[in-house]
């Protein structure tokens, strides 16, 4: 009898932390094993994974309020990936450098992502129900539209626009001589020559992660996810449940314009055109990892699904590579990014 509690507790608690992320976690915690044997730096992958995690932590956490307030997974990421891509291009138009000029990029950031995330809200209360389906194409379709744009909006600032005409802007434009590196580089913590934790992107987010926290015990957090746990009791208690879910949509497609800027000042180059297309996928699979679901999710279900996602992604290829001289790194992702939604969307709780 005790040696049957013993394996329904196991399953039990397999169940509570969730299939896809103990096999994931199995499998990450597997590669760090293999990468020791292989001439992988352990020290080196890990601070990878942590640099990783600051670059790509707000954009996942952008998802919670949107999921919160019943609006479902935010497929329409883009719309606020290209609020950030207006700041930041502007901040490097305007000549501004250093915290100051992230700075300003983040604010004219928030002003275009409060204008879209407005419009974005209001069509998807037009579209009840169907608000991934929806999203997706808004996403797709915004970042298209901007394809145009970046071609013909009168940017004069030789970094940024296409050298053998003068006009338009690049691809791909760096942000080494203006704002690279403001955050990322803030108070580093260095560890022997291999390992780095990068302090200002960590406290940023932790930042982030408060202001969600602190947002969600306030009058109109307490409504926006009463809305989306129960939207006949929101109505019932008096709830204007369309104006909660376009301030929920405004909010995460703020913090998308946020995090996009603190990933490109890491990375170093602001990328355009297509290049918000890469964002959204990842960033959903991610928060499903953590524990997420289409209408329930908290700052753990980021932090946790951030960690692992990155993880795989630091991970794989490295040590395909030395075992088999494939890089197989790209096949995994799409395949854990694609499987983790599809596995969320086939449990998509109802509501009563």
């Amino acid at each position: 009898m005790s040696g049957f509690n013993g394996f329904g507790g196991l399953q039990k608690g397999i169940k509570s932390f969730g299939l896809p992320r103990l096999i994931i976690a199995v499998f990450l915690i597997s590669l760090f094993f293999i990468g020791g044997f292989t001439g992988i730096s352990p020290a080196r992958s890990v601070s990878d994974v942590i640099n990783r995690f600051g670059m790509n932590g707000i954009l996942v956490l952008s998802m919670v309020p949107m999921i919160q307030s019943g609006c479902g997974l935010n497929f329409g990421l883009p719309v606020g990936i290209v609020s950030g891509l207006l700041g930041a291009v502007l901040s490097l138009e305007l000549q501004l450098t250093g915290p100051f000029g992230i700075l300003a990029a983040m604010l004219i950031a928030a002003v275009f992502a409060v204008i879209l995330g407005f419009g974005y809200g209001a069509l998807l209360n037009r579209v009840k129900g169907d608000e991934m389906i929806i999203a997706t194409y808004v996403g797709y379709s915004l970042v298209y539209l901007m394809s145009l744009f970046w071609i013909i909006l009168p940017f004069k600032n030789p970094s940024s626009v296409q050298g053998f005409k003068g006009e338009g802007l690049r691809t791909t434009i760096s942000v080494g001589e203006y704002w690279g590196d403001s955050i990322s580089g803030f108070l580093n913590i260095k560890i022997g020559p291999r390992f780095t934790i990068p302090t200002g992107m960590l406290l940023v987010f932790a930042v982030m992660c408060l202001i969600i926290w602190l947002f969600f015990k306030t009058k109109t957090g307490t409504a926006i996810t009463a809305v989306g746990s129960n939207p006949e009791y929101a109505r019932a208690a008096g709830i204007n449940i369309n104006k909660m879910r376009i301030i929920s949509v405004m909010f995460s497609t703020v913090l998308a314009a946020i995090g996009i800027i603190i990933y490109q000042q890491s990375f170093g180059f602001i990328q355009l055109y297509n290049a918000p297309l890469a964002f959204h996928f990842p960033a959903v699979a991610a928060v499903l990892l953590g524990g997420a679901s289409v209408n329930k999710a908290n700052i753990p279900n980021v932090i946790i699904g951030t960690i692992l996602f990155q993880g795989i992604l630091t991970m794989t290829p490295s040590v395909i590579n030395n075992l088999i001289a494939i890089d197989a790194s790209d096949v995994l992702r799409i395949i854990v990014t694609n499987g983790l939604i599809l596995y969320a969307l086939t449990r998509k709780e109802r509501q009563i």
